[in-house]
């Protein structure tokens, strides 16, 4: 992806066919769809690609078992589908990971093997393996850091893991491979109209300053939980529509979760599910379930949310954590399409909905990662509808994902690169391979590959989303910040007044990396 090009495509076209607003899971699957079926599409991000909820999830491609759980069939099988697309698609990026429920009485694994078998079947082909029940020498042989005390034994069953933040980069470049123009750090500030029908917007270019008018048959609101802000552009009248709900999730060293195996806790306090999944050589648990009212742009966590998750893991834990031990959390906002403010936030379903407003703006409301495929199929669908277009078919079930390695060595820290990753090797000699910290794997190939490739155009860009570092360790993130801006600075072509106010802004956000 290139920057200067993106700019230059949007100043040159007269009109596009269609026009995203989010660089999320959601709005990076439409460009995805609406590029490979041949129309002509941009998608316009406010800040970063997947900045908000796209980067903050728990990391895991799955069907959802407490959906199961909450009757929620059509969304289960619907989701296990898609699970065994995203893994076929992205093997670089999805993989197979086993979760361990722990059982504490007699009834709870036949009852969790029972539910589990059903869970396998509407996997059906695409299935990932078989559950089982274990006793209690078989789950202590799987996850030995589990509390021993009147353990009887468990369930394995199997579903997907990714890395979310990497997933959206390469659906960006595999949008820009498809043909759509693709621009970050572009705010849109309002619509244009013609005979009170929508038919462009007006954007901000936040890096240079500049307003560009552009001009589309058909205008898409994939902006997750700013969604209503966008909708009230449109039409400042409407009912908002999302309901914004919080997940926080904190990040341990590996020696909590010793094994390759992930932790399912059953029962919480708040009666949703617990997981404890490891994740680039450290542990991620959550999350919560926590209604809010403000839509923020850099959430969170709050400090019941905090103590919610260390409490409940530390009942399943041999070794308890503590404070002290959380190396990073981060919070993210779930768009859930909702207008009944009486349900209970993880009682609503993460099912989809897509709306047209009488002015023709297509609004895509909630959603889940792993269906993001889906979503992005039926609101293509809409988009042929509604913008009149030639009716084409949906491709993306069988698209490889950029970057696509069916021999994917998921022991090497580049794997996510897939294919590009001797291409990053090789674009300077050997110390740039070598990474800037001991416990985070970060080198100059890969910050000079996210400024060059990945339209990085942040110090956060690159320690956020194009490598893990703040999600991982915020304070060794902290500690090699200033080598990373330096790098970046000189790629970029920028000076030290710049390198003092990126490394002053991502200061202050570390704070909400640390506890």
């Amino acid at each position: 992806m290139d920057r200067k090009r993106s700019l230059a495509e949007i100043k040159q076209t007269k009109e596009w066919d269609v026009a995203i607003i989010g660089g999320g899971a959601s709005g990076l699957g439409i460009a995805v769809d609406a590029a490979n079926r041949g129309f002509k599409t941009v998608l316009l991000e406010k800040n970063d690609f997947a900045k908000g909820t796209s980067s903050r999830s728990t990391k895991l491609v799955h069907g959802g078992v407490r959906y199961l759980q909450n009757g929620d069939i059509s969304l289960v099988i619907e989701a296990l589908r898609e699970r065994g697309v995203m893994r076929k698609n992205a093997p670089h990026l999805v993989q197979d990971l086993s979760f361990v429920i722990p059982s504490y009485d007699w009834w709870s694994s036949p009852f969790y093997g029972l539910g589990l078998k059903v869970y396998d079947m509407m996997a059906g082909k695409l299935g990932l393996g078989p559950s089982t029940l274990l006793d209690k020498e078989e789950t202590l042989s799987l996850i030995p850091n589990v509390n021993q005390e009147g353990l009887r034994g468990g369930v394995i069953y199997h579903d997907g893991q990714f890395d979310d933040a990497r997933m959206a980069i390469s659906l960006a470049l595999t949008a820009d491979q498809e043909g759509a123009t693709l621009l970050n750090y572009a705010e849109v500030l309002d619509f244009l109209k013609e005979d009170n029908l929508i038919n462009g917007v007006t954007l901000l270019d936040s890096i240079n300053g500049e307003k560009h008018k552009l001009k589309a048959k058909v205008v898409v609101n994939a902006t997750g939980v700013f969604s209503d802000q966008i909708i009230a552009l449109d039409q400042p009248e409407a009912k908002p529509m999302i309901r914004p709900s919080q997940g926080v999730h904190i990040v341990l060293e590996k020696e909590f979760l010793k094994g390759p195996h992930a932790i399912m806790v059953p029962h919480t306090t708040d009666g949703r599910v617990l997981f404890a999944v490891p994740w680039n050589g450290y542990v991620v648990v959550g999350t919560t379930d926590t209604p809010m009212d403000l839509t923020l742009e850099e959430p969170v966590a709050l400090e019941d949310e905090i103590k919610f998750i260390l409490d409940n893991a530390g009942a399943y834990m041999a070794k308890k954590p503590k404070r002290k031990d959380v190396k990073s959390v981060f919070a993210g906002l779930r768009p859930l399409a909702a207008s009944n403010k009486k349900e209970s936030t993880k009682e609503v379903s993460r099912h989809h909905k897509i709306t047209v407003s009488t002015s023709g703006l297509i609004s895509v409301l909630g959603g889940k990662w792993t269906t993001y495929r889906k979503i992005a199929e039926d609101a293509v669908n809409t988009i042929q509808m509604v913008g009149g277009l030639s009716e084409r078919k949906c491709n993306t079930e069988s698209l490889p994902i950029f970057g696509f390695d069916p021999k994917t060595d998921w022991s090497k820290p580049l794997h996510c690169y897939g294919t590009e990753a001797p291409k990053l090797e090789s674009l300077t000699n050997e110390k740039g391979n070598v990474s800037l910290s001991d416990k985070l794997h970060i080198t100059k190939n890969q910050i000079l590959w996210a400024v060059k490739e990945e339209m990085a155009m942040h110090l956060e860009d690159v320690l956020s989303r194009r490598t893990r570092c703040l999600f991982l360790d915020a304070t060794e993130t902290e500690k090699i910040a200033p080598q990373v801006a330096q790098i970046m600075a000189d790629a970029l072509g920028k000076n030290t007044d710049w390198i003092k106010a990126e490394l002053k802004l991502l200061k202050t956000m570390i704070k909400n990396y640390q506890i």
